[in-house]
């Protein structure tokens, strides 16, 4: 049995399977990654949603969160007409 596993046809196939299920591994975290980049929401939600976090940690006051959502809803509201446009 040991020198079926010395064989250098069987080592060939071992380090095969071994390479093909590396590479297997490393193109599926490299699509999460990348779809992870491109999500559906829109920049304005982003921050919307970063600042929303900053507000939770109470790094930003009441005052300055609503401020900062007034300043960007009118940029959400031109972002949904325009793929309201588009569909």
């Amino acid at each position: 049995m040991q020198a079926f596993w010395q064989s250098a046809l069987v080592q060939l196939v071992v380090w095969g399977a071994v390479g093909a299920v590396l590479v297997a591994v490393g193109v599926y975290v490299v699509s999460k990654v990348r779809a992870g980049f491109h999500s559906d929401a829109s920049p304005t939600s982003r921050l919307v949603n970063d600042f929303r976090e900053l507000h939770s940690k109470g790094e930003l006051s009441e005052q300055e969160f609503r401020t900062i959502k007034t300043m960007l809803a009118a940029r959400i509201q031109q972002e949904v007409k325009g793929t309201g446009n588009a569909g």
